[in-house]
């Protein structure tokens, strides 16, 4: 074990109340891609405003073509040495928040509790209602799209359901941003894996935490502009680094 990796190990045994923040980083090592980099999905298509979603029919049509190809590219991820690594985390009782700006799911299928997590851009795994917020399976809509183009509406009062993502334009959660904040302001170590942190308002909760006197530990494989002001920063693979403190595998 090196000297980092011994800096993390320690720290992470020093801490017992740990928020966990994670960005498209810890999901790449799965094979999902990244919406941000520069070859990710945004490089080569353009991203769909909120606005225009709601207001097209059209434009509703593309976002779900873009769905069935971005869903059969992640059809095979599965949690992966950093998903795992998080889950034992939490398993310990150190980890009471896992904070993620992903939408693949993974770490409820890595075993955390649903309510112990905070999605801050939404869950890409279902759909949802925009008028009545009812859930709904995404396997018959999009069997009923890719037969015909038929677009989805709510069988409770006729909305439009979209995935139960954050657009682009489109309001933040109020209740995940509050929670986000608290856990935030309540850790005594604040875990980035991951992320970027260039998507604000997201990427302001490490600062915060940090203000409160937490200590911010970032492992990310390229610099953020947050590295000056953390503890320590890593720039490695996630699952290999965090798993080898943590002693698991």
């Amino acid at each position: 074990m090196d000297e980092n990796t011994d800096s993390l190990r320690k720290l992470l045994r020093a801490s017992t109340r740990i928020t966990v923040f994670t960005g498209a980083g810890i999901s790449t090592e799965s094979g999902i891609p990244d919406f941000r980099s520069p070859n990710g999905i945004w490089s080569k298509m353009k991203p769909i405003e909120f606005e225009d979603f709601v207001s097209s029919e059209e434009i509703r049509k593309e976002a779900w073509r873009r769905k069935i190809i971005i869903d059969n590219d992640m059809k095979d991820a599965a949690p992966n040495l950093g998903h795992r690594a998080v889950a034992a985390l939490v398993r310990s009782g150190k980890c009471r928040t896992v904070i993620t700006q992903n939408i693949d799911g993974l770490h409820q299928i890595s075993g955390i509790a649903a309510e112990q997590i905070v999605e801050l851009h939404g869950n890409g795994t279902y759909a949802t209602c925009l008028s009545c917020n009812v859930k709904y399976d995404l396997k018959p809509i999009l069997d009923a799209f890719s037969r015909n183009e038929q677009l989805p509406v709510c069988s409770q009062c006729g909305g439009i359901i979209k995935t139960a993502t954050i657009s682009f334009g489109q309001s933040m959660p109020v209740k995940e941003m509050e929670r986000a904040k608290l856990a935030a302001l309540n850790c005594d170590l604040f875990l980035v894996l991951g992320s970027s942190l260039v998507v604000y308002p997201a990427a302001a909760f490490p600062g915060l935490a940090k203000r409160n006197g937490a200590a911010l530990v970032i492992i990310n494989r390229d610099p953020t502009d947050q590295d000056p002001v953390a503890d320590l920063v890593l720039h490695r693979e996630i699952g290999e680094t965090l798993s080898s403190a943590l002693g698991v595998c």
